[in-house]
């Protein structure tokens, strides 16, 4: 993953008007902006991406859709979203498909970095052929949908392989089953 520049926040979510390199940012714990989306489908299964082997942090685990993605320098919340959606899932939509949730804090310390994060989090439903997506090799080794249950097991039985946190995914959840309604 190349290192990017972003701009920089304090813990209110307010911009500091200055922006570092990515490693500099999580090497003293500056507060950053990402954007994830969750993507689900009529049924209420949600898209989650099994994480390259390649990847320094987390190889080989499941995340939501598309996560964590790091808003570089001068591009907003949203167009981060669609972007990383079409890098590395192939899947092109515009900003008026996306629905806002909100933006939800992360402050945690792991694998020597420090993430202080203000996620951006939008909701995409999509019901197409998942096997016509083009995934980003060095990011992606494979999606799949999930049943919002079987995550729910999932993270009893095997937290370590899933890159959420429980009560970040309750909250996701249970408002996917509220638009399903």
């Amino acid at each position: 993953m190349p290192d990017e520049l972003i701009d920089i926040y304090d813990e209110n979510n307010k911009s500091l008007g200055t922006s570092k390199m990515r490693s500099e940012a999580h090497k003293k714990g500056l507060w950053h902006r990402a954007a994830h989306v969750w993507v689900y489908n009529s049924e209420g299964k949600i898209l989650f991406q099994l994480r390259s082997n390649k990847k320094k942090y987390y190889p080989n685990t499941w995340v939501p859709s598309s996560a964590g993605r790091h808003i570089i320098s001068g591009e907003d919340e949203i167009g981060t979203a669609i972007r990383e959606l079409e890098e590395e899932i192939g899947l092109n939509v515009t900003k008026d498909e996306l629905s806002f949730f909100g933006i939800m804090q992360e402050d945690r310390v792991y694998q020597g970095m420090i993430n202080k994060e203000f996620h951006y989090i939008y909701f995409l439903q999509f019901n197409e052929d998942i096997a016509n997506l083009k995934l980003q090799k060095e990011e992606v080794e494979k999606v799949k949908f999930f049943s919002i249950d079987e995550i729910d097991k999932a993270l009893e039985a095997n937290p370590e392989k899933y890159l959420i946190e429980k009560d970040y995914w309750r909250k996701v959840s249970r408002r996917i089953r509220k638009k399903l309604k």
